[in-house]
């Protein structure tokens, strides 16, 4: 497990109860809705494109191939906290961190007096906190009342497909996700070309410092930031790189019964995994949750 990923696997599963053992299975998702009108979307061209990396640290990103792509659309930023309380609202929602009653958070965002918790053995600076959730993304005794416009957090790919189907989108698929990302351009690591800070500007949400004992937060944010805080790229998506990652539709690898997100987090650092690109990629089981995981909508296009 590298240092910004959402915790996974084996320790990350030990540390929840299984479903059966008085544990919902995940919630039940509401009948797809015609799409909602107030949906910010950007539409994208179809076509053939380049996605992937050779990056050698990264062979989970081989090879750079050529993907066809449908006409799609796909939303300008990430579903918001108050995005996110609408549909909780209207549908009495109950999410897979709730059900589960714990999820995880950085333990570098808790107080300095909260009570020790169970970690991850191969990231202790993941800590499996109760109470934490989508409302709560620091525990019980947090929550969004001022983070009205930052992504979502603490949900599970079943909970993102939820929140789709509620507003007549679905997940994007990684090919589409990567194209959109890309902004127009191709073999390029970052949404606008090949400087992580070009001109010395900050263009992303990702750690500046000593991962994980300090983020100096030199690019104005420690944890989330609000979903429009930087410049959006050449198609208008903004954040597609840092801040949280983001579910996409499908499996890992074929056959692989875990879900995939895209474009790394707040919590992505340069000595640790670099996945603050286009083309990151991490795998879940689609039960997953964590303070630096969410999601944005895709569509089809209008008839």
């Amino acid at each position: 497990m590298s240092g910004c990923c959402t915790p996974s696997g084996p320790d990350a599963a030990a540390a929840r109860p299984v479903a059966g053992a008085g544990v919902p299975a995940g919630p039940v998702r509401p009948t797809r809705r015609p799409p909602d009108p107030s949906l910010d979307l950007v539409v994208v061209a179809g076509g053939v494109t380049r996605v992937g990396s050779d990056d050698p640290d990264h062979p989970e990103e081989w090879p750079v191939r050529e993907v066809t792509v449908a006409p799609y659309a796909i939303g300008r930023c990430a579903v918001t906290n108050a995005e996110f309380d609408a549909f909780v609202r209207a549908t009495g929602h109950r999410t897979d961190a709730e059900a589960f009653g714990t999820s995880f958070v950085f333990g570098g965002l808790l107080p300095d007096d909260f009570p020790p918790t169970r970690g991850v053995a191969a990231a202790p600076w993941w800590r499996e906190v109760r109470g934490a959730d989508w409302a709560h993304p620091e525990g019980p005794q947090s929550d969004v009342g001022g983070r009205p416009d930052h992504p979502v957090v603490h949900v599970s790919r079943r909970d993102a497909e939820a929140y789709a189907a509620w507003r007549g989108g679905r997940l994007p698929s990684e090919a589409e996700w990567e194209h959109a990302a890309r902004g127009g351009l191709e073999g390029e690591p970052f949404p606008w070309g090949s400087e992580l800070e070009p001109d010395g500007t900050h263009r992303m949400n990702v750690w500046q410092g000593t991962f994980p004992g300090h983020d100096i937060g030199a690019d104005g944010w420690r944890g989330t930031c609000p979903v429009d805080a930087f410049a959006p790229n050449g198609l208008g998506l903004h954040n597609a790189c840092g801040n949280v990652w983001e579910w996409c539709a499908g499996a890992w690898s074929a056959g692989a019964p875990d879900g995939v997100s895209r474009g790394g987090s707040y919590l992505c650092h340069a000595s640790y995994c670099r996945r603050y690109r286009t083309s990151a990629r991490q795998a879940h089981s689609p039960d997953s949750t964590a303070g630096n995981l969410g999601f944005r909508l895709a569509a089809d296009p209008a008839p």
